[in-house]
């Protein structure tokens, strides 16, 4: 009897066949899809925004007086501090004086003699008024003795005038301080002489509390403002007057802020430009006659105005502002703006956004546009020097 094992499969090879089977109709499980990046957004919201123009220009005093010498002598003295502050009617200069007062004396003689001299013009006419009556005289000696008297009342006034004169040189012998203010140096050293005549400069006084800031500003800005308010899109910062703040050269803020005075009622044809001026005060006397400054000029109120931080908008190829936006889907959108302008660390959007939206300030390098994303809130980072640190932070290991 032949064995038939070729016709029965063995007993392991149909379990391992059917082991495979069971294992193929299985589907093999797909990898976990990742979890939305986690983005940092910030709300778009209106709020009120200062129209603000940053303008360079100089420092200049309110008032500005050049000393200089009313009479004619040597310069005996200095009686002021270069650079100090001086108050009106201060006496500056000393002027040597006996000249001019050899001058009033001689002034003072000559009207003497003019008086004595009229006194008897009026004598002699009084009395050649009666002997003309009695045809003792003739009418020409009478005629001549009231023209006498005529010319010697004129002399008499000539004299008072010249001692008038003399006397208001005698008083220029000393130059006083025109105006109150802070005086430069010296320009004429004592032994110099100096003349009335060619008006020799001595000094400059310059009012330095407070100072003018000048500056211009281009017509076409001017009619832009003018337009924004009468429209309403822009409120005036005050009734009549705008503030002004100052930045200067060394990049500090100055602590007083100033208001505008006035704008030129002409526009420069050569510049198109227009000359502004805003009175600043200076307690200190930081501000000096000449520096540069810029200044920027609060010129009105932009209501309701959309604003981002500057560092959520990134510039498209041809040079168009874009951000990438985070939708109700929670997906991500690239959305091209207009920016309006910039103010501090952000910028006014003009058209492409809506209030309540969210734009993306960090975590846009890991996402694309119509990707989903986890919006958390953005929180800036605390300013350097805070104390916001947890407490014990400064002792862990």
């Amino acid at each position: 009897m032949k064995a038939r094992f070729s016709e029965t499969p063995p007993l392991f090879l149909t379990l391992s066949l059917a082991a495979l089977l069971i294992g193929c109709s299985k589907e093999v499980p797909k990898p976990a899809a990742p979890p939305p990046a986690e983005v940092s957004v910030v709300t778009v919201a209106a709020e009120s925004v200062d129209r603000t123009t940053e303008l360079p220009g100089r420092i200049n005093p309110v008032r500005e007086a050049q000393v200089r010498a009313r009479a004619t002598g040597i310069l005996l003295k200095r009686s002021f501090t270069e650079g100090a502050d001086v108050k009106e009617g201060q006496v500056l200069f000393e002027i040597d004086p006996l000249p001019l007062q050899a001058t009033l004396s001689s002034s003072q003689a000559s009207l003497a003699k003019m008086e004595a001299t009229l006194k008897e013009s009026k004598a002699r006419a009084a009395r050649y008024e009666e002997l003309v009556k009695i045809n003792a005289i003739s009418r020409q000696v009478y005629d001549e003795a009231v023209a006498t008297l005529g010319q010697n009342e004129a002399d008499l006034l000539a004299a008072k005038a010249a001692l008038q004169t003399s006397q208001l040189n005698l008083g220029y012998a000393q130059v006083t301080a025109p105006i109150s203010g802070r005086i430069g140096r010296a320009l004429v050293t004592e032994g110099a002489l100096v003349s009335a005549t060619e008006a020799t400069q001595l000094a400059v006084i310059r009012q330095l509390d407070p100072v003018y800031f000048d500056f211009t500003q281009s017509s076409t800005e001017v009619l832009r403002l003018r337009r924004a308010l009468e429209s309403g899109s822009l409120q005036g910062a005050t009734t009549n007057r705008a503030s002004v703040t100052l930045t200067l050269e060394d990049g500090t803020a100055y602590p007083h802020p100033g208001k505008l005075l006035f704008s030129d009622i002409a526009v420069d044809p050569t510049t198109g430009m227009i000359t502004l001026r805003a009175e600043v005060p200076n307690p200190e006397n930081l501000l000096m006659p000449g520096m540069y400054a810029r200044a920027q000029i609060i010129e009105g109120v932009t209501t309701n105005a959309l604003t981002i931080p500057q560092r959520t908008i990134a510039r498209g190829s041809a040079g168009a502002s874009t951000v990438l936006v985070v939708n109700d889907q929670n997906t991500v959108e690239i959305r091209s703006i207009t920016i309006d302008r910039t103010f501090g660390s952000k910028v006014v959007v003009a058209s492409g956004l809506k209030a309540g939206e969210k734009v993306i300030v960090e975590g846009s390098q890991k996402v694309r546009p119509g990707a989903a994303v986890k919006p958390v809130p953005f929180t800036a980072p605390p300013a350097p020097g805070s104390t916001n640190a947890p407490a014990g932070a400064a002792h862990s290991n």
